[in-house]
């Protein structure tokens, strides 16, 4: 049975009252890099690990994975302090094994993360999503440090995996892969190398490893793919899905806008079908909701209010599915 989690910061809050009452017993959780109990210590060390841990049970959570990444840049990019950064990581995963949280989720997009052009793009009912549309960012100038090719992505990529999957199978730590948001390359200059399936397909035998998988954010895989029920199954079938963002979209790599889980492109059936099929027993979470009534779009796509409809609705498939 798939584990169905929410995304908390590590503060407690009214959303985190909200999940557990939608039904989220699983934390997705983030690093605490604003504890100002930390003193000494960086966030990814192993007592402010600690606190959030705890915090996140005495409200009835299990946190089982860490969704937030210390500084990797230079890593990414192949320069100067590209080790310390890496040894940062590998500090992470040690802690995070000490203390039996399952599965970080990291990402390889070098500069700036995932990217949106409109993040208040009118959706049913006069809600807002966020959007995404090429041609307003084709001539946008490039960034501060300048292109780096696809080629070069790959190299630093292996060099990072090479030094920090040895720690995480040590510590029985699962490390997965984010795709791009959006799955295109270039923008801005900037290659952006886990944008397709065949690429994933790379990333897997870049390193051979059990810890070595796939973050299986559906949004961005189901514009890499027509068939995202089978794209589950193939990588499922490897045991290589450690995490899953629940969420869907409506367009193409160039141009869509994210969409109410209910009302986008992709059979969203058909997919939990498919981690039934594969036995998934992993966490799953919604992500990249509307903005609905009564709610804030400061930060856009992550509604509290948005959430529970996710929530509800994630629970009403995984009932149709696993108890069928």
């Amino acid at each position: 049975m798939i584990k169905i989690a929410e995304y908390l910061t590590p503060t407690p809050s009214p959303l985190w009252k909200l999940a557990k009452q939608a039904g989220a017993d699983w934390a997705v959780g983030s690093l605490p890099f604003d504890d100002p109990l930390n003193a000494g210590d960086a966030p990814w060390d192993y007592f402010p690990l600690l606190r959030v841990k705890q915090s996140f049970e005495s409200h009835g959570f299990k946190l089982a994975v860490i969704e937030s990444r210390p500084p990797l840049n230079n890593a990414k990019r192949g320069l100067p302090g590209r080790d310390e950064e890496i040894a940062t990581v590998c500090t992470l995963l040690e802690n995070m094994g000490k203390l039996g949280i399952p599965v970080w989720c990291y990402e390889w997009m070098t500069d700036f993360n995932w990217l949106r052009t409109n993040t208040s793009t009118p959706a049913r009912g006069g809600s807002l999503v966020t959007s995404f549309d090429y041609t307003l960012i084709q001539d946008a100038p490039q960034t501060e440090l300048g292109p780096i090719s696809e080629d070069t992505l790959w190299e630093n990529l292996e060099y990072f995996l090479k030094r920090v999957l040895p720690v995480a199978e040590k510590w029985n730590v699962k490390l997965a892969m984010h795709p791009d948001d959006p799955p295109l390359s270039p923008i801005r200059g900037i290659g952006r190398i886990m944008s397709s399936v065949e690429n994933f397909k790379r990333l897997l035998d870049l390193v051979p490893s059990p810890m070595n998988g796939i973050t299986m954010c559906q949004g961005n895989f189901t514009l890499m793919t027509d068939d995202l029920p089978g794209v589950i199954r193939q990588f499922g079938e490897q045991d290589k899905i450690f995490f899953v963002h629940f969420r869907d979209v409506i367009g193409t790599p160039e141009k869509y806008s994210e969409a109410w889980h209910d009302a986008g492109q992709t059979d969203m059936l058909a997919c939990m079908q498919a981690y039934k099929d594969i036995g998934f027993d992993g966490v799953l979470r919604p992500d990249h909701v509307p903005t609905v009534e009564g709610d804030s779009n400061e930060n856009a796509g992550y509604s509290s209010y948005g959430r529970l409809f996710a929530l509800g609705y994630i629970h009403g498939l995984s009932q149709a599915v696993y108890n069928d």
